[in-house]
């Protein structure tokens, strides 16, 4: 993964509740291949077109998508079945950072695993990002170090898990989160063989 801190991004609102995986990548499409197209077309599909295929108006749909970078979103976001594909879905589209104020928990962690900031604002914080995004489309910074984010004039705070943090600011996967520690778990080893021996 790349590393995580700063950034700022075309962002665009999706003011629902409640959004889950199933929403998110309708599971008829997760019998696809990811590669090598990915998973982005698919992304939030049954709210993007009719059931004949054209498409609707909906924020997914508009010029200003192609770059969007940040989703900002109500609560209970990601709830559901633990499909990574939902995540594969929004990274795959390009997001790198979905704002809500929660998250289905399994999603919430495979998005960090795979990139994706799960940046946990209030409520009341979140409505204020939505409305300030209502009438055209918003350049929101994301800065992940000082757990900030900013849009226009306003200046919000988030939450999130601090081994998430480190993970993302560093770029790491968890098998790099345990390599990080190799001194600790090498003079570990050294005090447990010293205090027992016979164990060689």
């Amino acid at each position: 993964m790349e590393p995580m801190n700063q950034f700022s991004a075309v962002a665009l609102p999706l003011p629902l509740e409640n959004v889950d995986t199933d929403q998110l990548i309708p599971a008829r499409f997760m019998k696809e291949p990811r590669k090598p197209n990915g998973y982005g077309a698919f992304l939030l599909h049954d709210m993007r077109f009719d059931s004949s295929g054209e498409p609707l108006d909906f924020m997914l749909n508009r010029p200003e998508a192609a770059s969007s970078e940040v989703l900002v979103a109500r609560r209970n976001f990601g709830a559901g079945s633990s499909r990574e594909a939902a995540v594969y879905a929004l990274v795959d589209h390009g997001f790198r950072c979905v704002i809500a104020p929660s998250f289905g928990d399994i999603f919430a962690s495979n998005s960090v695993n795979n990139g994706l900031l799960p940046a946990l604002v209030s409520e009341q914080d979140c409505e204020r990002l939505l409305e300030a995004m209502a009438e055209q489309p918003a350049t929101i910074t994301i800065d992940l170090q000082n757990q900030c984010i900013s849009l226009g004039e306003q200046t919000v705070s988030f939450d999130i898990n601090p081994t998430w943090k480190l993970k993302l600011l560093n770029g790491w996967d968890d098998i790099d989160l345990t390599l990080a520690r190799t001194p600790e778990i090498e003079q570990f080893r050294t005090n447990y063989k010293n205090r027992y021996p016979w164990l060689g």
